[in-house]
C-alpha cells in the first residue's frame, strides 16, 4: 500500500499549460476550422472541447485525486459538446455556464457549516501553512474565536468570487453565442467567449483569490504576531530557507 501511495507523482500547478490546453488552443480551433473547408462545426467542436476534457481526465487519472472542481470542469465541457452536437437551444449554453460556478459556490457556502470548510481545505491546510504552530499561538493569546470569525468571512468571501464567475459567464455567454447549436457560427462564437472569459472572469477571480489569501495571512499575523516566513509550511518555505 505504501509503495502504491509513494509511486503517485506530485501535482504541480502548471498555469501556462492549463491556459494553452484549456483555453488557447480549442478557442483558435474553433475559431478558425470551423468551415466547411476544414473541419466542420461538429468535428470541430469534438477536436477543441477533446483538449480541455482530456486534460482534466489526465489529471484526475495521474494525480488520482477527488477534485470536486477538476470533476466539475469536466462535466462542465462535456455538456458544452453535447449542447452543440444535439443542436440544443443556446441559451442552456449560457444557463451552464452559470450554474458550474454557482454549484462551486453553494458547495463553499455548504462547507461552512461541516468540520471542514473549504478555504480551510484549500488555504488554511498544512501544506500551505504551519497550522499546528499557527494554532498554538492562538490558543496561548486567547484569539481562536476571532480567527474563526474571520476564516468564515474568508469562506463567505470565497463563495462571493463563484457568485461573481457566475453572474460574468451567464452575461458573456448571452452576449457572445447567439447563433443556434451545431452551425459554424455557434463554434466561432463559443471559440470567441472562451477566449474572452480569461480576462474578463478568470482574471479578477485569481485577484479576488489572492486578496481573500492576503485577507487571511493578515488576520494571522495580527492575531499571531507571527511573520510569513515563520509560519509557512517547511515543505512550502523549506526550499527558500535552505536558499538564505
Amino acid at each position: 500500500m505504501t509503495e502504491q501511495t509513494s509511486s503517485i507523482p506530485d501535482h504541480k500547478p502548471r498555469p501556462w499549460v492549463d491556459l494553452l490546453v484549456s483555453i488557447v488552443i480549442p478557442s483558435l480551433i474553433l475559431m478558425k476550422l470551423s468551415g466547411d473547408n476544414y473541419l466542420g462545426s461538429t468535428w470541430a467542436l469534438l477536436i477543441g472541447l477533446a483538449f480541455p476534457l482530456g486534460w482534466g481526465l489526465f489529471e484526475l487519472i495521474r494525480y488520482r485525486k477527488k477534485n470536486f472542481i477538476a470533476v466539475l470542469g469536466v462535466i462542465s465541457v462535456g455538456l458544452t459538446g453535447g449542447i452543440g452536437l444535439m443542436e440544443i437551444d443556446a441559451r442552456w449554453l449560457a444557463i451552464k455556464e452559470a450554474a458550474v460556478p454557482l454549484v462551486i459556490g453553494l458547495a463553499v457556502l455548504i462547507s461552512t457549516r461541516t468540520k471542514y470548510p473549504l478555504v480551510r481545505t484549500l488555504l488554511y491546510n498544512p501544506a500551505v501553512l504551519d497550522v499546528h504552530k499557527i494554532q498554538q499561538s492562538l490558543k496561548e493569546r486567547n484569539c481562536e474565536d476571532e480567527f474563526e470569525s474571520r476564516l468564515m468571512k474568508a469562506s463567505y468571501f470565497f463563495a462571493g468570487t463563484f457568485l461573481f464567475s457566475a453572474i460574468m459567464n451567464y452575461i458573456l455567454a448571452r452576449w457572445i453565442v447567439t447563433s443556434p447549436s451545431g452551425t459554424q457560427a455557434f463554434n466561432e462564437e463559443l471559440g470567441r467567449m472562451t477566449l474572452v472569459s480569461y480576462p474578463m472572469i478568470a482574471i479578477p477571480s485569481m485577484v479576488m483569490m489572492i486578496a481573500i489569501f492576503f485577507y487571511l495571512w493578515r488576520s494571522i499575523r495580527r492575531l499571531t504576531g507571527h511573520t510569513l516566513e515563520e509560519v509557512i509550511a517547511p515543505g512550502a518555505g523549506g526550499q527558500g530557507k535552505g536558499n538564505s
